[in-house]
Protein backbone atom coordinates (compact mmCIF):
# COMPACT_ATOMS: atom_id res chain seq x y z
CA UNK A 1 0.00 0.00 0.00
CA UNK A 2 2.99 2.34 0.42
CA UNK A 3 5.16 1.29 -2.50
CA UNK A 4 8.78 2.37 -2.11
CA UNK A 5 8.26 3.97 1.31
CA UNK A 6 10.02 1.76 3.91
CA UNK A 7 7.81 0.07 6.47
CA UNK A 8 9.92 1.58 9.23
CA UNK A 9 8.64 4.97 8.04
CA UNK A 10 4.94 4.42 7.36
CA UNK A 11 4.35 2.00 10.25
CA UNK A 12 5.03 4.80 12.75
CA UNK A 13 1.63 6.27 11.95
CA UNK A 14 -0.24 3.32 10.39
CA UNK A 15 -0.63 0.24 12.62
CA UNK A 16 -0.74 -3.30 11.23
CA UNK A 17 -2.26 -6.53 12.47
CA UNK A 18 -0.31 -9.74 13.13
CA UNK A 19 -0.31 -10.51 9.39
CA UNK A 20 1.03 -7.11 8.33
CA UNK A 21 -2.31 -5.76 7.11
CA UNK A 22 -3.42 -2.17 7.55
CA UNK A 23 -7.02 -1.07 8.08
CA UNK A 24 -8.81 0.53 5.14
CA UNK A 25 -12.45 1.08 4.20
CA UNK A 26 -14.36 0.88 0.95
CA UNK A 27 -15.96 4.31 1.15
CA UNK A 28 -19.01 4.78 -1.07
CA UNK A 29 -21.27 7.80 -1.47
CA UNK A 30 -25.01 7.94 -2.04
CA UNK A 31 -26.02 11.29 -3.57
CA UNK A 32 -29.60 12.54 -3.56
CA UNK A 33 -30.52 15.49 -5.73
CA UNK A 34 -32.01 18.37 -3.75
CA UNK A 35 -32.73 20.74 -6.63
CA UNK A 36 -34.62 20.45 -9.88
CA UNK A 37 -32.46 19.56 -12.87
CA UNK A 38 -32.77 21.18 -16.32
CA UNK A 39 -35.86 20.01 -18.20
CA UNK A 40 -35.21 17.27 -20.73
CA UNK A 41 -31.79 16.35 -19.35
CA UNK A 42 -30.63 13.06 -17.87
CA UNK A 43 -31.38 13.94 -14.25
CA UNK A 44 -30.84 11.03 -11.86
CA UNK A 45 -32.35 11.49 -8.41
CA UNK A 46 -30.13 8.95 -6.65
CA UNK A 47 -26.50 8.49 -7.72
CA UNK A 48 -24.08 6.01 -6.19
CA UNK A 49 -20.34 6.65 -6.25
CA UNK A 50 -18.39 3.38 -5.93
CA UNK A 51 -19.78 -0.04 -5.06
CA UNK A 52 -17.06 -1.72 -2.97
CA UNK A 53 -16.11 -5.38 -3.22
CA UNK A 54 -19.60 -6.83 -3.06
CA UNK A 55 -20.68 -10.27 -1.84
CA UNK A 56 -19.25 -12.68 -4.41
CA UNK A 57 -15.84 -13.59 -2.97
CA UNK A 58 -15.40 -16.88 -1.13
CA UNK A 59 -14.36 -17.07 2.53
CA UNK A 60 -10.74 -17.86 1.71
CA UNK A 61 -10.40 -14.81 -0.53
CA UNK A 62 -12.11 -12.57 2.02
CA UNK A 63 -9.75 -13.81 4.73
CA UNK A 64 -6.74 -12.62 2.72
CA UNK A 65 -7.98 -9.05 3.21
CA UNK A 66 -9.79 -9.57 6.55
CA UNK A 67 -13.01 -8.32 4.92
CA UNK A 68 -16.06 -7.75 7.03
CA UNK A 69 -19.17 -9.77 6.10
CA UNK A 70 -21.06 -6.79 4.59
CA UNK A 71 -21.49 -5.19 1.21
CA UNK A 72 -23.05 -2.19 -0.48
CA UNK A 73 -26.40 -3.99 -0.18
CA UNK A 74 -26.17 -3.82 3.62
CA UNK A 75 -25.26 -0.13 3.67
CA UNK A 76 -28.08 0.81 1.28
CA UNK A 77 -30.53 -1.13 3.42
CA UNK A 78 -29.34 0.81 6.47
CA UNK A 79 -30.37 4.09 4.81
CA UNK A 80 -33.66 2.63 3.52
CA UNK A 81 -32.62 2.66 -0.14
CA UNK A 82 -33.41 -0.12 -2.57
CA UNK A 83 -30.75 -0.97 -5.19
CA UNK A 84 -33.47 -0.73 -7.84
CA UNK A 85 -33.95 2.94 -6.97
CA UNK A 86 -30.38 3.92 -7.90
CA UNK A 87 -30.58 5.94 -11.11
CA UNK A 88 -26.86 6.13 -11.96
CA UNK A 89 -23.52 4.79 -10.74
CA UNK A 90 -20.04 6.25 -11.15
CA UNK A 91 -16.92 4.28 -10.27
CA UNK A 92 -13.38 5.62 -10.10
CA UNK A 93 -11.98 2.47 -11.70
CA UNK A 94 -12.86 -1.20 -12.06
CA UNK A 95 -10.58 -3.01 -9.61
CA UNK A 96 -12.44 -5.58 -7.51
CA UNK A 97 -12.64 -3.37 -4.40
CA UNK A 98 -14.36 -0.57 -6.32
CA UNK A 99 -16.54 -2.39 -8.84
CA UNK A 100 -17.18 -5.82 -7.33
CA UNK A 101 -20.44 -4.59 -5.82
CA UNK A 102 -21.87 -3.73 -9.24
CA UNK A 103 -23.03 -7.36 -9.37
CA UNK A 104 -24.24 -9.67 -6.62
CA UNK A 105 -24.78 -13.36 -6.06
CA UNK A 106 -28.04 -14.66 -7.46
CA UNK A 107 -30.33 -15.71 -4.64
CA UNK A 108 -32.06 -19.10 -4.52
CA UNK A 109 -34.89 -19.14 -7.04
CA UNK A 110 -33.58 -16.13 -9.03
CA UNK A 111 -32.61 -16.46 -12.66
CA UNK A 112 -29.00 -15.22 -13.02
CA UNK A 113 -28.25 -12.36 -15.40
CA UNK A 114 -24.91 -14.02 -16.08
CA UNK A 115 -23.22 -17.32 -15.27
CA UNK A 116 -19.46 -17.82 -15.42
CA UNK A 117 -16.18 -18.09 -13.50
CA UNK A 118 -16.39 -17.03 -9.87
CA UNK A 119 -13.90 -14.40 -8.73
CA UNK A 120 -11.28 -15.53 -6.21
CA UNK A 121 -7.65 -14.95 -5.25
CA UNK A 122 -6.53 -18.54 -4.92
CA UNK A 123 -7.13 -21.41 -7.34
CA UNK A 124 -10.46 -21.74 -9.12
CA UNK A 125 -14.02 -21.84 -7.80
CA UNK A 126 -15.86 -22.92 -10.91
CA UNK A 127 -18.93 -21.06 -12.19
CA UNK A 128 -21.65 -19.20 -10.34
CA UNK A 129 -24.65 -17.07 -11.22
CA UNK A 130 -24.82 -13.34 -10.58
CA UNK A 131 -27.36 -10.52 -10.91
CA UNK A 132 -26.96 -6.83 -11.66
CA UNK A 133 -27.00 -5.03 -8.33
CA UNK A 134 -28.38 -1.81 -9.85
CA UNK A 135 -30.50 -2.95 -12.81
CA UNK A 136 -31.85 0.52 -13.63
CA UNK A 137 -28.59 2.46 -13.50
CA UNK A 138 -26.11 3.36 -16.24
CA UNK A 139 -22.52 2.99 -15.03
CA UNK A 140 -20.12 5.83 -15.81
CA UNK A 141 -16.44 4.92 -16.22
CA UNK A 142 -13.63 6.17 -18.42
CA UNK A 143 -13.37 4.44 -21.82
CA UNK A 144 -9.68 3.70 -21.22
CA UNK A 145 -10.50 2.05 -17.90
CA UNK A 146 -13.17 -0.13 -19.47
CA UNK A 147 -10.82 -1.22 -22.27
CA UNK A 148 -7.97 -1.97 -19.85
CA UNK A 149 -10.25 -3.87 -17.49
CA UNK A 150 -11.61 -6.09 -20.26
CA UNK A 151 -8.04 -6.78 -21.42
CA UNK A 152 -6.81 -7.28 -17.80
CA UNK A 153 -4.04 -4.69 -18.15
CA UNK A 154 -2.96 -4.46 -14.53
CA UNK A 155 0.07 -4.99 -12.32
CA UNK A 156 -2.13 -7.27 -10.20
CA UNK A 157 -2.99 -10.52 -11.95
CA UNK A 158 -6.33 -10.78 -10.14
CA UNK A 159 -8.25 -7.56 -9.80
CA UNK A 160 -10.36 -7.34 -12.98
CA UNK A 161 -12.79 -10.26 -12.74
CA UNK A 162 -15.29 -11.49 -15.38
CA UNK A 163 -18.16 -11.76 -12.87
CA UNK A 164 -17.71 -8.05 -12.09
CA UNK A 165 -17.35 -6.88 -15.69
CA UNK A 166 -19.12 -9.10 -18.22
CA UNK A 167 -22.63 -8.70 -16.74
CA UNK A 168 -22.46 -4.87 -16.74
CA UNK A 169 -21.26 -4.39 -20.34
CA UNK A 170 -24.65 -3.22 -21.65
CA UNK A 171 -24.94 -0.69 -18.82
CA UNK A 172 -21.54 0.96 -19.28
CA UNK A 173 -21.59 4.63 -20.30
CA UNK A 174 -17.99 5.31 -21.38
CA UNK A 175 -16.49 8.73 -20.74
CA UNK A 176 -13.50 10.27 -22.52
CA UNK A 177 -12.17 13.04 -20.31
CA UNK A 178 -9.23 15.15 -21.55
CA UNK A 179 -5.83 14.09 -20.28
CA UNK A 180 -3.93 16.42 -17.92
CA UNK A 181 -0.83 16.29 -20.14
CA UNK A 182 -0.32 15.75 -23.85
CA UNK A 183 -0.22 12.07 -24.74
CA UNK A 184 3.38 10.90 -25.10
CA UNK A 185 4.88 13.73 -23.05
CA UNK A 186 6.68 13.19 -19.74
CA UNK A 187 5.99 16.00 -17.26
CA UNK A 188 8.52 16.99 -14.64
CA UNK A 189 7.66 15.67 -11.18
CA UNK A 190 6.31 19.03 -9.95
CA UNK A 191 4.89 20.19 -13.29
CA UNK A 192 1.29 21.34 -13.39
CA UNK A 193 -1.00 20.79 -16.38
CA UNK A 194 -1.13 23.75 -18.73
CA UNK A 195 -4.73 23.24 -19.77
CA UNK A 196 -7.26 24.46 -17.21
CA UNK A 197 -8.91 21.87 -15.04
CA UNK A 198 -12.25 23.44 -15.98
CA UNK A 199 -11.64 22.14 -19.51
CA UNK A 200 -10.89 18.65 -18.20
CA UNK A 201 -14.11 18.21 -16.24
CA UNK A 202 -16.65 16.01 -18.02
CA UNK A 203 -20.32 16.23 -16.98
CA UNK A 204 -22.13 12.94 -16.51
CA UNK A 205 -25.31 14.40 -14.98
CA UNK A 206 -26.44 17.88 -13.88
CA UNK A 207 -24.04 18.95 -11.13
CA UNK A 208 -21.79 15.87 -11.34
CA UNK A 209 -18.50 15.80 -13.24
CA UNK A 210 -15.65 13.34 -13.64
CA UNK A 211 -11.95 14.13 -13.97
CA UNK A 212 -9.18 11.88 -15.27
CA UNK A 213 -6.57 11.17 -12.55
CA UNK A 214 -4.15 8.67 -14.13
CA UNK A 215 -1.42 6.69 -12.42
CA UNK A 216 -3.05 3.96 -10.37
CA UNK A 217 -4.70 2.95 -13.64
CA UNK A 218 -4.51 4.82 -16.92
CA UNK A 219 -8.25 5.46 -16.86
CA UNK A 220 -8.82 6.24 -13.20
CA UNK A 221 -11.21 9.13 -12.54
CA UNK A 222 -12.25 11.37 -9.66
CA UNK A 223 -15.89 12.43 -9.27
CA UNK A 224 -16.82 16.02 -8.42
CA UNK A 225 -20.12 17.46 -7.15
CA UNK A 226 -21.49 20.23 -4.91
CA UNK A 227 -23.18 19.31 -1.62
CA UNK A 228 -26.08 21.01 0.16
CA UNK A 229 -23.62 23.26 2.02
CA UNK A 230 -22.33 24.52 -1.33
CA UNK A 231 -19.01 22.75 -0.83
CA UNK A 232 -17.25 21.24 -3.82
CA UNK A 233 -16.59 17.61 -2.93
CA UNK A 234 -14.16 15.51 -4.96
CA UNK A 235 -14.38 11.77 -4.48
CA UNK A 236 -10.67 10.97 -4.60
CA UNK A 237 -9.61 7.52 -5.86
CA UNK A 238 -6.37 5.61 -5.31
CA UNK A 239 -4.12 8.55 -6.19
CA UNK A 240 -4.63 9.38 -2.48
CA UNK A 241 -6.42 6.42 -0.88
CA UNK A 242 -5.94 7.47 2.77
CA UNK A 243 -4.70 10.52 4.64
CA UNK A 244 -1.52 8.56 5.41
CA UNK A 245 -0.70 8.66 1.68
CA UNK A 246 -0.31 12.42 1.74
CA UNK A 247 3.26 12.53 0.51
CA UNK A 248 4.91 13.14 -2.84
CA UNK A 249 6.29 9.60 -3.23
CA UNK A 250 3.51 7.71 -1.44
CA UNK A 251 2.31 5.77 -4.47
CA UNK A 252 1.00 2.21 -4.37
CA UNK A 253 3.26 -0.64 -5.41
CA UNK A 254 0.57 -1.88 -7.81
CA UNK A 255 0.04 1.44 -9.60
CA UNK A 256 0.51 0.94 -13.33
CA UNK A 257 2.62 4.13 -13.33
CA UNK A 258 3.84 5.23 -9.85
CA UNK A 259 5.61 8.28 -11.31
CA UNK A 260 2.37 9.40 -12.97
CA UNK A 261 0.55 8.91 -9.66
CA UNK A 262 3.07 11.20 -7.97
CA UNK A 263 2.59 13.90 -10.61
CA UNK A 264 -1.21 13.54 -10.46
CA UNK A 265 -1.26 13.71 -6.66
CA UNK A 266 0.68 16.98 -6.75
CA UNK A 267 -1.56 18.78 -9.25
CA UNK A 268 -4.75 17.42 -7.68
CA UNK A 269 -3.75 18.67 -4.22
CA UNK A 270 -2.67 21.99 -5.72
CA UNK A 271 -6.04 22.46 -7.41
CA UNK A 272 -7.90 21.43 -4.24
CA UNK A 273 -5.96 23.91 -2.11
CA UNK A 274 -6.40 26.78 -4.58
CA UNK A 275 -10.10 26.10 -5.23
CA UNK A 276 -11.18 25.20 -1.70
CA UNK A 277 -12.23 21.66 -2.64
CA UNK A 278 -12.92 19.00 -0.04
CA UNK A 279 -11.54 15.54 -0.83
CA UNK A 280 -13.44 12.38 0.09
CA UNK A 281 -10.70 9.72 0.33
CA UNK A 282 -11.84 6.37 -1.01
CA UNK A 283 -10.06 4.08 1.49
CA UNK A 284 -9.59 6.33 4.54
CA UNK A 285 -10.69 4.28 7.60
CA UNK A 286 -11.05 7.25 9.93
CA UNK A 287 -12.47 10.61 8.92
CA UNK A 288 -12.61 10.52 5.10
CA UNK A 289 -13.56 14.14 4.27
CA UNK A 290 -10.54 16.45 4.20
CA UNK A 291 -9.81 20.06 3.35
CA UNK A 292 -6.47 20.75 1.59
CA UNK A 293 -4.21 23.59 2.77
CA UNK A 294 -0.65 24.44 1.83
CA UNK A 295 1.95 24.17 4.62
CA UNK A 296 5.32 25.76 5.25
CA UNK A 297 7.17 22.66 4.01
CA UNK A 298 6.12 23.14 0.41
CA UNK A 299 3.47 20.44 0.56
CA UNK A 300 -0.09 20.11 1.90
CA UNK A 301 -1.94 19.35 5.12
CA UNK A 302 -5.29 17.55 5.20
CA UNK A 303 -7.37 18.87 8.12
CA UNK A 304 -10.68 17.13 8.74
CA UNK A 305 -13.80 18.69 7.28
CA UNK A 306 -17.28 18.10 8.82
CA UNK A 307 -19.23 15.35 7.12
CA UNK A 308 -22.63 16.16 5.61
CA UNK A 309 -25.54 15.89 8.02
Amino acid sequence: MFGLIPRTVWSKSVPTDDRGRITVQHNCLLLERTQDAPAGSFSPKLVLIEAGTGDKLDDRSRDIFAMQPRSILDTLHEVDCRPEDIDAVAVSHLHFDHAGGLTRLARPGEKPDWTGPASCFSGSRGDHGVKLTFPNAPIFVQSREWDDARANRSVMTRTYFPDHLDPIAAHIRPVDSPRPFVTGSTPDRDELPRNSIDLRLTPIAPGIHVLLTPGHTWGQQAILFTDHRNRTIVFTPDVLPTAAHNGSAYSLAYDVEPYTSMVTRHWLLSEAADRGWCLLLDHEPGHPLRRVVRNTKGWFDLPEEPLPG
